[in-house]
This record gives structure tokens, sequence and C-alpha cells, in this order.
């Protein structure tokens, strides 16, 4: 009996000082430790469920990690756990430390200024001094009244052992009868490690309970066995995370500011030195009674958030709030007078239509455009990457991202355009500045990569003009092709260069091979056979301006003009045509680089075309076939997609011009088995109620029964392309059939459509769509070469007019061409983002950093050095010649500059002939370098109908460049650099 009342006595003094837990988990927490270690850890396991855990990325470390090592990045430091802490968490405990009640992404920029902050929840307290009285003593009273009892210096606040047993045989009791009360048993301790680690933020089972508890009282005694300190921390994380549902506009709600401002629309600065000031009266404690009122609410929703917030337990809220209000006068926490004055303030909830709780979003474009990296880098949206615990290091410069959006900014004002010198003929008109967007990108070339120092745009939309557009940017695309054929010359010198002049001399060269012909003269006949020397002498080959020849290309004739018709009876040469920016010289550049991909490599392809007999013609027009069969199957899947089977055939047949035999032949295609009398009815109801005979009826159906034509025939029967009629018939029998389908079920009535191109007598009309698919091979080698040298997209326009701009571009990607070029030839990795730190200060500690590369070599340095030459030609001469001699350091000594302009009219031609058509977009690019080490973009454009109404050129980003020169050579100088740590 003593035995047990002495036992009866320990359980009691431990129920109330918790002496023997505090000094047993106090000692075991203290080796439950982690410290940060160069390179991926060997130790460390990421929480893998919880909705604290998913919201600060932790959760989704793992995959980061995996995203991230494919992109460049490597581990720099992770956090490395002791072997107690992985056996602790390895049996599902969460592990113990100081967790952030408020984080969020930073970005900072290259000197490590702050480009972008956020913060979530988005208010709170600082610190539990903060935290009014009041609200601590309602809290407490509600939820866990003795958890700030000071006599009890060591308590366990993770578990209240009378509630806990009252809980016990509360839920034994519910076992026996459903009308037994069975009260909860949690603490603050373990609702807080229930909504942030639990799965979903709830309890699923006892198991789980238990979990909550001994993580919250091994997390209680990390510090040690005096628990106030850490007491006072959950009352006050409780308060700054408490989920309080989601609101519309807003998303999650955590915390009681949060919940405040969403729910009540009440300020949480004005509500807590209200309620933190004694009783007042008049409007004042109507304000002090109004925000307890709020306060008490939200302290029991958490129990139902949903429910109580956003569902329909807002009346049910009330009235739980006024019985708390009311208990809390009657155990003296506050006076009558404070409790009559919550009273008589009814919850009045926040109109969601009128007044959304929507977050101010003043995000600048340089931050936006990283944010949407980084998105696209965790695969995460950007409400997801704004609540990471993250911290991310950028390239850019903010004062001068700051500088250029503000001048950007500034040029819809006319009197300030004006200044500029942006108001004139073939530039901007002062009624119509609003409409016309800029976009600039600058970057630095560094010994670790190509850092992007600006990236900015006018427009007021997430979308990046500079990366995440594909605009047709004009005669920027003559610098991609001069490019293209330089290279080309740089390979046929490495081929031919040691060869004596006189076996030169006896080379059988294909007659079309222009490039290859020039070059084999040149080398037989040249002095100086190096290859600097041959890249001039190819810059110095002519071509006729002339717009007078029509082309075969793209699989029809076209022609092609000038911008000025002043240059329509020179014969420049190509370093002439690029100052100038003539077309037709480029266009012929074009076809000499097309035939020369065509025609010079060992397979003979000049055979295809000039011998009947070679097999290889066959192929070529089977792969024509397919190709320009898939090409009319897409317009008609477009026309025919969506429709039902009815809607379908009525379609068809409105399309055909009356007649028995068309309309017949169309109705027993789509109805093979239908009968005569069918055909008969159909007739007349399709034909106005015309009566044939039965005899006549009989010999129209077997005239146009399924097995009398074939598919081409029968749609030479009724007037209708063969491959819409298969297509009907198609989706009559499988209307949810997908386009793959489609393609994948016409692969033979392709073929059978254009059977007559292989029966045909004329070799004439074999040879040009031969020659359309040799053109579409030799577009994708020099696809291959422009994606070399930083091309962003999949294809080109198998067309001469891709010198010209059709095939589209990237700001961006021009960016990127002018960086190889002036960095001889070196393709470095483009860097917005440095170095990223997820989880500082926490278990799951882990840091990024990009993996220098030494760059990848992709063009030949004396091309390089040619293009750099000819572009500073452009600048001293030509297009951009307002440039000359702009750019000077503070010591007078001149910037080298060079670039290439480019003027963009992006239209849907209606018609034929002088038809101008729907304008798109009109863009003006000018993309250049400056100086030794920096290069970009910046681009004019309008987007939309509007666009038609507006007449200016690339002279428009050639002058605000210009007018940027004090903004700009600031950070062009060369101790400029040493101001970006990164």
């Amino acid at each position: 009996m003593l035995l047990l009342l002495g036992a009866g006595y320990q359980v009691a003094e431990e129920v109330q000082t918790s002496q023997f837990q505090a000094r047993h988990l106090a000692s075991y927490a203290a080796g439950l430790d982690y410290h940060v270690v160069n390179g991926a850890s060997d130790a460390v396991r990421f929480p893998a469920h919880g909705p604290f855990d998913q919201r600060m990325g932790y959760a989704e470390l793992p995959r980061i990690i995996e995203r991230l090592g494919t992109r460049g990045y490597t581990l720099a430091q992770q956090a490395r756990f002791s072997d107690a802490l992985m056996d602790y968490t390895g049996r599902g405990l969460s592990a113990p430390y100081h967790e952030k009640t408020r984080a969020g992404l930073d970005v900072d920029d290259c000197r490590g200024q702050t480009l972008y902050r956020f913060r979530y929840p988005y208010r709170g307290y600082d610190d539990f001094a903060a935290v009014p009285p009041r609200v601590a003593q309602a809290l407490m009273f509600i939820e866990n009244r003795d958890l700030l009892d000071e006599s009890r210096p060591m308590m366990n606040p993770a578990v209240d052992w009378v509630r806990f047993t009252r809980a016990v045989l509360g839920r034994i009791g519910h076992m026996v009868s459903d009308d037994f009360d069975a009260p909860g048993g949690s603490t603050l301790a373990t609702q807080i490690e229930k909504f942030r680690h639990s799965p979903d933020g709830v309890t699923h089972n006892a198991r789980e309970k238990l979990r909550q508890m001994m993580s919250a009282s091994v997390r209680a005694y990390q510090d040690g066995e005096q628990t106030l300190p850490a007491r006072r921390r959950l009352l006050l994380d409780y308060l700054n995370t408490v989920p309080l549902s989601a609101a519309p506009g807003h998303g999650e709600v955590n915390g009681l500011g949060d919940g405040l401002w969403v729910w009540f629309a009440t300020d949480f600065s004005e509500a807590n030195a209200l309620l933190a000031s004694a009783d007042a009266s008049g409007p004042k404690l109507a304000a002090q009674g109004r925000a307890l009122h709020q306060v008490v609410a939200l302290m029991i929703a958490h129990r139902r958030p949903s429910f109580y917030l956003s569902g329909g337990g807002r009346q049910r809220l009330a009235q739980l709030s006024e019985s708390y209000l009311r208990l809390l006068a009657e155990n003296g926490v506050i006076s009558p007078l404070l409790r009559d004055a919550a009273l008589s303030e009814p919850l009045k909830f926040r109109d969601m239509t009128a007044n959304p709780a929507l977050l101010p979003a003043d995000v600048g474009k340089g931050a936006t455009a990283i944010r949407n990296r980084l998105a696209g880098m965790f695969d995460a949206s950007l409400y997801e990457l704004d609540r990471f615990d993250v911290d991310v290091a950028t390239t850019l410069n903010g004062a001068l991202q700051k500088d250029v959006s503000e001048f950007l900014g500034r040029l819809s004002d006319p009197e300030f355009a004006r200044k500029q010198g942006l108001l004139g003929d073939r530039m901007l008109v002062p009624a119509k500045l609003g409409a016309v967007r800029y976009s600039f990108n600058l970057v630095e070339s560094t010994s670790s990569g190509n850092r992007v120092r600006v990236q900015t745009d006018t427009t007021d939309q997430p979308l990046d003009i500079n990366e995440g557009s594909k605009l047709e940017l004009g005669s920027t695309a003559k610098l991609r092709v001069l490019t293209t054929y330089l290279e080309i010359v740089a390979e046929l010198h490495q081929r031919l260069a040691e060869t004596p002049p006189a076996e030169l001399r006896r080379m059988q060269l294909d007659s079309r091979d222009r490039l290859t012909l020039w070059a084999v003269q040149h080398l037989a006949t040249a002095s100086d056979r190096s290859l600097p020397a041959m890249l001039q002498a190819a810059l110095e080959r002519k071509y006729s301006a002339s717009p007078g020849e029509s082309f075969f290309t793209g699989g029809g004739v076209h022609t092609f003009s000038n911008f000025r018709s002043e240059d329509n009876g020179r014969v420049p040469t190509v370093r002439e045509a690029l100052q100038g920016s003539i077309n037709l010289p480029f266009v012929r550049l074009m076809r000499d680089v097309v035939r020369y991909t065509m025609y010079h490599g060992p397979e003979k392809i000049s055979q295809v075309l000039e011998n009947e007999d070679d097999p290889r013609r066959q192929d070529y027009l089977a792969r024509f076939a397919d190709r320009e069969g898939q090409a009319f199957l897409r317009r008609f899947w477009h026309k025919y997609h969506g429709k039902t089977p009815d809607e379908m055939r009525e379609e068809l047949l409105d399309d055909l011009r009356p007649g028995m035999d068309r309309v017949a032949a169309v109705f027993l295609y789509l109805s093979p088995k239908a009968t005569p009398a069918e055909l008969g009815a159909f007739l007349r109801e399709r034909l106005g109620g015309k009566e044939l005979s039965a005899e006549s009826l009989e010999k129209l159906h077997a005239r146009n029964a399924p097995e009398a034509y074939d598919l081409p025939d029968r749609g030479y029967v009724a007037r209708v392309h063969p491959l819409e009629l298969w297509l009907v018939g198609y989706l009559q029998q499988k209307p949810d059939a997908a386009w793959t389908d489609v393609v994948q079920a016409s692969v033979d009535e392709r073929q059978a459509v254009y059977r007559w191109l292989f029966r045909t007598r004329f070799k004439g009309a074999k040879d040009s769509r031969i020659y359309t698919m040799l053109e579409i091979e030799a577009f994708l080698d020099i696809h291959r070469r422009w994606a070399r040298v930083g091309y962003p997209f999949g294809h080109l326009v198998p067309s001469f007019a891709t010198a010209l701009g059709s095939s589209g571009d990237r700001p961006a990607a021009l960016a990127e061409l002018m960086g190889i070029i002036s960095n001889d030839g070196m393709r470095l990795p483009t860097l917005r983002i440095d170095h990223l730190n997820f989880a500082v200060d926490t278990p799951y500690e882990t840091r990024f950093a990009h993996q220098s590369t030494e760059g990848e070599r992709v063009m030949a340095p004396e091309v390089a050095a040619a293009l750099r030459n000819a572009l500073s030609e452009v600048v001293e001469g030509g297009t951009a010649r307002r440039l000359s001699g702009a750019f000077k350091l503070a010591d007078g000594a001149p910037l080298a500059l060079g670039g290439k302009t480019g003027t963009g009219d992006n239209r849907i031609v209606i018609g034929r002939g002088g038809a101008r058509g729907v304008a798109l977009n009109r863009t003006a690019t000018f993309v250049f370098y400056i100086g030794p080490r920096h290069f970009g973009t910046l681009t004019a454009y309008v987007i939309g109908p509007e666009a038609a109404n507006y007449h200016f050129t690339s002279a428009v980003p050639v002058q605000i460049l210009k007018a940027m020169g004090p903004v700009l050579l600031p950070y062009l100088e060369p101790k400029a650099a040493a101001g970006c740590a990164l």
C-alpha cells in the first residue's frame, strides 16, 4: 500500500512539475543536432508530408535537388544529421528546431540588394512582447489555460495530463454511446505539431496523436530543462501560424494577423494597439470590443476553419464567440465593460466580391523573369514558389534595372520622347506613343559565364518579351544568315586550304554549289590563303539587289522587295548589304547557303534531279506526298474538329455545288450501306424535291457505289479534296479521335491522293516536288547550325524568307548569338541565377551553386572577329550610324560598338496582289555589343491590329540606346564590374 501511495505521489508530482521529463528529455534532445557540411550530405532525412513542410518546400527538396542537378547546379553545402537525429526522424518523429513562423522567397541582385521579398504569413507578431496581454490571455483561456504558469518552470507544454486523461475516457465513453461527450486533449504544442507536420494537418488516428505528443515534448526541451521561454514561443507561434481556411484571390490564410485582415478587413496593427490599451469609452471602446470579438471568433474558428469562415457556419461561429466573451468576463480575463462592447459589435465579414482580399502585386520585370524561371526549375506555381523558404542570388543589377525600366517607362510621355529624339518620320508619333512597348536586355561577359544584368520590358503582363515570345524581328535574321555563311566559308577553308592550286583547278563541282565554286577559285588564285583573308574576301562577294527575279522556295514561287527602292539597281558586297540591311542580296545569299547544303555532300543529290531513273526519286516523292497530305489534313481538321457527325456532314455538303453525281458520290461514301431508295430520299431532300425514276436511281447508285471509285476519283467526281472527304468519313465513325489518330490512320490515303505524281510523265512536275523536299532537308541542317549558336525554336520556315525574319526569333536568343561573337566564338552559359539557399538555419539547409563550365566553342575565333568587324561597320556607316561615337568612357576613350538592326511587320495576308492583310505586330530591334564585356538587345514593338497604324523602323531602338547612354555608361566603366559580387 505504501508503495502504491509512493508511486501515486511520484506520478502526481511529475504531472505537476515534469521534473523527470525535463531531465531526461532535455538530455535526449541535446543529441538531436545537425551541422552543415560541404557538398552533399550522407545523413539527412527530409519530411514527407505536413502542410508546413510542404508550403516551405522542405518536403519538395529531394525532387528539387534532382531537378536542379539536371540544370547545371551542384550541392554546395547541406545539413548533416547526427546519428541520434537520423534514428529519431527514422521513427516518424519531427526534427526538433526553432521553426520559422514567417518565411518566403528572397531574391537579391548581384550586389546583395533586395530585388523581391515575399513573406508568409504577411502579418504577425515579431516577438512575445508584441502580443497584447488580452490576446494571450484569451487564447490560453480557450485552449491551454496553464501554458504560462511560472510556478512550474519545467512543465511539459505538450501534455496536459488531466485534460489528456479526460479526453481518453471521453473517447472510450463515445465508443459506448454517441451521446457521451468526448472533449479534445490537445495542447497548443500538439495542435501546432498537428497543423504543421501531420499528413493533411489532421490527426488520423491514435498513433498520429502519440507522434504529435512525442515530437512536441522533445521540441519543448530542446533548449534545456526550463521551458517557460519555449512556452512563450509556442503561444507566439500559434498566433502567427494557426490555419484559418482560404480566401478567393488570396489563398491560404494562416495566423491571427492575416485572419483579421482577410476575413474582417481589420488592420492588424490598429487592432493590436486597441487591445493593448486600457478600456476606453465611446467610439474607441466600441472599436476595442469589435477587435476583441473578431480575435475570439478566429481563435474558435481554427477548430473547423472552412466551415466557420468560408462555409455555412458563420452564424454558429457568432454564437460560440459571444458565449466565450461572456465566459472571459465571468472568469476575470476581460472586464464587463469590454464584454458588453464586444457583444454590441456583431461579426461583419469582408465582402469578398466588392472588396476582395487581394495582395499588392508590384513586382519588377527582372524579378518576374527570375520568378518565372525558378517556377520552371522547381516545377512549382508562382503561388507555391513565393512561399518556399529559399534565398536566391541573381546576376541582375538592381540599380541599373530600375534606372533602365524607369527610362523606358517614361517614353510614353510625348515631351520626354521628343527630348530623346524619338519623334519624326519613320520614328514615333506623339499621339500614338501609348501602345508602343519596349524591351531591353543587357548581358555582361565574365570569366564564369554571361551574366544578365538587365532584363526588363514595359508591358504590364507577366510574360517576359525577351525570353517568352516569338517575334518576327526582321533583318536581325540577316546576322544569323551571315553567321552561317561565314561558318561555311571557314569549313571550306579547312577542307581545301591544304590542296595545291593545280589540283583545285581540276576539281569537278556542281555548278549550283556557288559557295564551293567560289572557295576553290579563291584558294586557287589568292596570294594570302589564310582564313582571315578568305573571310574578308567572302564579305566582298557581290549580290544583286534587284527585286525582278522570282524565287522558287517554300514549295512555291515568291518575290521579294527592298525597304528602299533606291537600292534596287545596286550590286552591293555582302558587307555593304549588311550595313544597309538590303533584302535581296541576303535572299540570294540564303539561296547559295541552301544550295551548298543540298549539293556539297558526297551523296550527289544533284543526280536525284538529273537522273529520272535514280531510285531515290520515289522516296522523295513519297515524303512530299506525306508532308503535303498532312498539311491539307490539318487544315480540314481545324475545320471539323469538335463538331458532331451531323454537323460535319452538313458543312461538307453545304460546300458542294448542287449536282446529282456530286451529292451521290459524297452521300454513298459517308453512308456506304445506303440503298437506292435511301439515296433517292436524300437527293429529294437535298436538291429540292427533284424526283428520279427507280431505274435512274439504280444507275446513279451503281455509278457512285463504294466500289465504283477509289478515294482520289471520288473526290474528283464530287469536286472536293479527297482528304477532306476521307476525314469527314473517318470522324463520322470516330468522332473522339485525336489528331495523332488521324495522321496514323491516313498513311495510305495520303499516298493514294498523290498517285498522279508518281505516274505523271512530266519530269518537271516531279522535280519541283523533289526540290521542295531537298530544300526542307537543307533547312534542317541550317537549323542545326542556328541552334548551335542559340536559335531558340525547334524548326525554321523552309523558305528564303527566313533570311528576312519569317522564322521568328527572341531578343534574348539574339543576345546570346551576340555574346558568342563577342566572346570569340565561345558559347558561355547565360546566368540569371547564381546560387540558391534553401531552409537556412534549419536541419534541411541545402545550398546550391551554379556549376562553373568553360563554355563550348561553337564558332571559329576568326569567324567571330570577322562578324564583329562587319557589325561595327553597321554602326560606323550603316543603319545604326546615329550611334557612331556615342559611347565614351569617363576618360574620353570610345567604346567599341557594333550591332544589327531589324524591322518586322508581321501580318496575316488576306487576298492577293497588293493586299496588306491583318496586322499582328510591328517590331524594331537592335542587337548590339558595347565594349569588350557587354552585349544585348533593345526592341520596340506594337502588338495587335493597331500595329498597322505604325511605321517606325529600327531607327527607334538605335536612338533609344543612344539616349540611354548617360544611364548605361556609369555601369560600363571598367571599374564598374567590381560593384557586382556575382
